[in-house]
């Protein structure tokens, strides 16, 4: 995926949202829009009220996951046959999920805000999940100011082109819009998501700002190189690269699905806002407690996007505290709802819908 230099914190800060009233203020908000919704100030006020963080809830939720990714992680590589290994290798590939949902609320400023305890800790996972804080605040913040807009909101995420946007492009250029959105470049998301967009080319186009994309190839490809030296490459496969590779995956597609799903909508610069592209633009993906657990509340999305500060563990009460959160887009990691969402491509702004590439 593209990136582009739009800033870069020092440490994890909040997105900026608009310019809201101050509670004394709060009561002259009352406009609604032609759909029945509250006006934006209001919603995106009436959202604050859950950004209040548990300090020692994050904590319990982050050490407590910390310790059970590795312990899979070394049940994957201590265990004696590969038929045991690989559930448990599998596992912790999703259990790095959720650690990288935390990473991604950490950055956001929603948990352990300010600690230098937790910003060593998550610098560290980093390195081994193939994020770096520097290229994920840079790219990730981008992405909340610019989700679904016509033009510009292919920093950070996933290329949306119109019909005619994509008939101008060059055959080479058509070729890779296809690959970008499919599920090939989510398979392989290990090396081409997060190996190139996410380290190798920020390192290339700003070395000095993202110097930490070299050190985490490094790191990643020097442990695999040393375990393999001194035979044991099975414990880097089953400990790390397997992990990983899941977790890439995974957490490629349910990007995608967050912002790629039937009734969602793409606004040109002149409709778009802030509270719209939330509501309208961003996916609730229905999931049992299991793989809420393992996603860490993310597929609440939707009210993540209208507010990035809430902590992962107050979006559903967000959700059902605010009125115009309640009925978003839905859809599911159900094969038939990923076939679906997968066949999307491009935006039609005739029908008013994402639509396939013509046959």
């Amino acid at each position: 995926m593209t990136t582009a230099t739009v800033m870069d914190p020092e440490a994890p800060q909040p997105v900026p949202m608009p310019a809201l009233p101050t509670p004394a203020h709060q009561g002259q908000v009352r406009a609604t829009t032609p759909d029945g919704r509250r006006a934006e100030k209001e919603i995106l006020l009436h959202s604050r009220e859950f950004t209040a963080e548990d300090v020692t809830r994050s904590w319990a939720y982050t050490l407590s996951t910390f310790l059970i990714l590795g312990a899979l992680s070394a049940a994957a590589v201590a265990l004696p046959t590969w038929w045991l290994r690989l559930p448990v290798s599998v596992l912790a590939g999703l259990t790095a999920v959720r650690t990288f949902c935390l990473f991604h609320d950490y950055q956001h400023g929603a948990i352990l805000r300010q600690s230098k305890v937790a910003e060593a800790l998550f610098f560290v996972f980093g390195m081994f999940i193939m994020t770096p804080p520097s290229v994920w605040r840079e790219t990730h913040n981008y992405h909340h100011q610019h989700n679904a807009k016509l033009i510009g909101s292919h920093i950070g995420s996933y290329p949306m082109l119109t019909p005619s946007m994509y008939a101008a492009l060059s055959p080479a250029q058509k070729l890779m819009y296809r690959f970008i959105r499919s599920p090939l470049n989510m398979l392989l998301a290990i090396f081409t998501v997060f190996g190139v967009g996410m380290n190798l080319s920020p390192f290339l186009r700003a070395p000095k700002k993202h110097w930490a994309g070299l050190l985490c190839l490094v790191t990643v490809i020097g442990l695999g190189v040393g375990l393999g030296l001194a035979g044991h490459f099975d414990a880097y496969v089953f400990g790390w690269f397997i992990p990983m590779a899941v977790a890439a995956a995974s957490g490629s597609y349910l990007f995608y699905a967050q912002h790629n799903f039937p009734g969602m909508n793409v606004a040109d610069r002149s409709t778009w806002t802030f509270s719209g592209a939330a509501i309208d633009s961003s996916s609730f993906m229905k999931m049992g407690p299991f793989m809420n657990w393992m996603t860490a509340n993310i597929g609440y999305h939707h009210v993540h996007h209208l507010n990035a500060t809430i902590p992962f563990y107050r979006l559903p009460e967000a959700m059902e505290a605010i009125p115009e959160l309640r009925h978003p887009g839905e859809t599911s990691w159900h094969p038939k709802d990923m076939a679906t969402a997968l066949k999307l491509k491009l935006w039609d702004p005739e029908k008013q819908q994402l639509v396939g590439f013509e046959r």
